[in-house]
């Protein structure tokens, strides 16, 4: 399908403006909850030795982020649709700010992981809550498109944030505060910030939108509800409490979460410990900052471009497994590779590979969820799939104190991502045997 040819003038002009107001803002968030999540990795330099931790327990208290992370998904996405997006992910930036500065006061294996528990339950209804606020703003075939823009500030975090964490990794100790705690209470004040911001930037549905005008306000408001009822109309759901129920029910729901989970742990794996697998190598704070970096601007540019080939095709789950079998050829030839050119180059690879399967791989829900049911769906697939962000980090530093090398680790991180390039066609085939869905009007 050539789409660009069979846009009329007010789509492309809706487009545009939802691109221009919405994802920027959206991404900035995301830039700066990424950077929270995983600058433990720069601050483990100095953080570890300080605070008495080994590989394993810095693995454990990189993955408990996740356990808190999962625990109030699906209730918070609810609880947004009743409140409203504004207010909603206000309070979820500002809670993750406060807990990021209470991290910089961690004096001990336990209070590491109380923390990155707190963070995680801070940060529990942003991402899904995002993907959510973007299905309920975005026409189908822009969707994933949208969504890969939005998760490009993740590797955009990296790639930014790896050199700036890097350079207050050698600040000297001033007012009483190592480089690490500094690194914490630093990079976590833009949140505090966004999070008062967000009251002003954002609103709740496309009906309030006076940044459209009325035609353009009619059309938007009128397409996603067309597409709504097609939705609706394949899963035969008529009440809200049923669509929740049966979408945390459904095996699909079920699937998608198990291929999430592949691409939850090497994205995790990737943030948290590759400072450390470079550091082994002998190079300084900053140099590893600007090496960790150069990886993710190539990933931002495959996965919007994989994302965009996506929309444009409307197929989704191939361009989920051939992105996850490129990670897991990265993520083996990293545990095999012995000299420092090849590790990096594995690393960029296996960081292409596992950021490019999030465009498609979340414009999917969609094609069978609406409403409320998407809203609980989401959140399933995101809190379930998040366990692969807890098993991988912990794995790899197990293996580390195990095995005195990061190989295992790495080896059985490219192992999960091969099972979602297996279990997604496995689904596609499934659901294509079941119920097949015409992705052009009911969803992306």
């Amino acid at each position: 399908m050539n789409l660009p040819v069979a846009i009329p003038d007010i789509e492309a002009r809706v487009a545009r403006k939802l691109r221009v107001r919405i994802l920027p803002f959206v991404m900035l968030l995301y830039f700066v909850s990424f950077l929270d999540r995983v600058n433990v990795g720069f601050a483990a330099f100095s953080m570890s030795s300080a605070i008495g931790l080994n590989a394993s327990m810095f693995g454990f208290g990189s993955g408990i982020f996740f356990l808190g992370y999962v625990l109030f998904q699906v209730p918070s996405n609810l609880i947004l649709l009743r409140v409203g997006a504004r207010v909603w992910i206000a309070r979820v930036v500002i809670a993750w700010g406060l807990v990021s500065i209470a991290s910089a006061f961690v004096v001990g294996p336990y209070s590491f992981y109380a923390m990155r528990f707190l963070l995680g339950l801070a940060e529990s209804g942003f991402f899904p809550g995002t993907l959510l606020y973007l299905s309920l703003w975005f026409p189908a075939r822009y969707r994933a498109a949208a969504i890969a823009f939005f998760m490009a500030a993740a590797p955009l975090s990296t790639a930014i944030g790896s050199p700036i964490s890097g350079a207050l990794m050698e600040l000297p100790k001033f007012w009483g505060l190592m480089n690490w705690q500094w690194l914490y209470i630093i990079e976590a004040l833009p949140a505090i910030f966004l999070g008062l911001l967000t009251f002003k930037v954002l609103c709740d549905r496309p009906e309030e939108a006076r940044w459209l005008d009325e035609e353009e306000r009619t059309w938007l408001v009128q397409t996603l509800e067309a597409e709504r009822v097609e939705s609706s109309r394949h899963t035969g759901k008529g009440v809200a409490k049923s669509e929740v129920m049966a979408a945390l029910c459904d095996p699909r729901v079920l699937a998608l979460a198990l291929v999430y989970s592949g691409g939850s742990a090497g994205l995790y794996v990737l943030g948290f410990w590759s400072p450390l697998i470079l550091k082994q190598y002998g190079y300084s704070a900053m140099t590893i900052g600007w090496l960790n970096s150069a990886p993710s601007f190539v990933a931002v540019a495959c996965m919007v471009l994989w994302a965009r080939h996506s929309d444009i095709t409307l197929e989704r789950p191939w361009h989920v497994a051939i992105a996850s079998l490129l990670a897991c050829a990265g993520f083996i030839w990293a545990g095999w590779a012995v000299a420092a050119i090849p590790v990096i180059l594995a690393l960029m690879i296996a960081n292409i590979g596992v950021n490019s399967t999030k465009g498609p791989v979340w414009a999917m829900p969609s094609m069978f969820l609406t409403g409320a049911s998407a809203a609980a769906g989401i959140a399933m697939i995101n809190s379930m799939g998040n366990f692969g962000g807890f098993i991988g980090p912990v794995v790899v530093g197990w293996l580390k104190d195990k095995l005195g090398s990061y190989t295992g680790g790495l080896y059985v991180v490219g192992g999960m991502m091969a099972l979602s390039a297996v279990v997604v066609v496995l689904l596609s085939r499934q659901t294509a045997r079941r119920a097949p869905v015409q992705d052009s009007g009911a969803g992306s």
